[in-house]
C-alpha cells in the first residue's frame, strides 16, 4: 500500500486526488460520492481495444459535423459536490481542451461513455449513470462487452437519462446524439 493511501485521514478531495502520485500502473482514481475514494485497476485489453475504436470512430463523427470538441480517453471529469469521474470516453468543448487542463467541469463535456468491465458493473450502470444526469451532461453511453457486445445510448431528460438506441452485436445501427454514428458493437469489440 502507497504511504500516500496509508497516511490519508479524513474525506478525499479533488486536490488530494489530483496529488496521488503517478505509479505507471494506470488506476483509475475517482471520488463517485463526496469524500470517498475508488480505486480501479487498469481495464483489459477488450476494453482498451473497444474504446479506442469507438473513440476513433466519434473522431470522425465529430470532424464531419464541424463541431467544436474534441474526443478524448480516460480524462478527469469534475461533477458539483466535490465528485471526481474518470469516463472511458468524454466529447468537450476544443476551447478549453486547448488549456491542457488536468479536469473538465461538467460544463465543458457534452457526452461520456462507459465501457463495462467485469467488478465496474455497478459505477458504470448505476452510480455514473446518477453522477452524469446530476451534473447535467446531455449524453451518456454504455457499452456492454457482455454477454454480447451492445451499446445502450441516453439522452438527459428532466434530470435523468432516458435509452434512445440499443445497437445490438451483429447488426449496423445509428446512433443520432451527440453526432450520427454508425457502427456495429461486436466489430467494436472483435479481436
Amino acid at each position: 500500500m502507497s504511504v500516500v493511501f496509508a497516511e490519508h485521514v479524513g474525506p478525499w478531495t479533488i486536490a488530494d486526488v489530483e496529488a496521488i502520485p503517478d505509479t505507471g500502473d494506470r488506476s483509475r482514481y475517482e471520488l463517485l460520492t463526496s469524500g470517498v475514494l475508488t480505486v480501479s485497476p487498469a481495464p483489459g485489453i477488450s476494453h482498451q481495444r473497444t474504446s479506442r475504436r469507438l473513440a476513433n470512430l466519434l473522431d470522425v463523427a465529430v470532424s464531419a459535423a464541424g463541431a467544436a470538441v474534441e474526443v478524448l480517453e480516460a480524462v478527469n471529469v469534475e461533477a458539483p459536490g466535490g465528485r471526481l469521474a474518470v469516463p472511458d470516453i468524454a466529447i468537450v468543448e476544443r476551447k478549453f481542451a486547448a488549456t491542457d487542463p488536468t479536469r473538465y467541469p461538467v460544463g465543458t463535456v457534452l457526452a461520456v461513455v462507459e465501457i463495462v468491465s467485469p467488478g465496474s458493473e455497478p459505477q458504470d450502470q448505476v452510480i455514473k449513470p446518477r453522477l452524469y444526469a446530476d451534473a447535467g451532461i446531455a449524453v451518456y453511453w454504455r457499452f456492454e462487452l457482455t454477454p454480447k457486445p451492445h451499446i445502450i445510448a441516453s439522452q438527459l431528460r428532466r434530470g435523468r437519462f432516458v435509452h434512445t438506441v440499443t445497437a445490438p452485436a451483429g447488426e449496423r445501427t445509428t446512433i443520432l446524439h451527440p453526432f450520427p454514428v454508425d457502427l456495429d458493437p461486436a466489430e467494436l469489440a472483435r479481436q
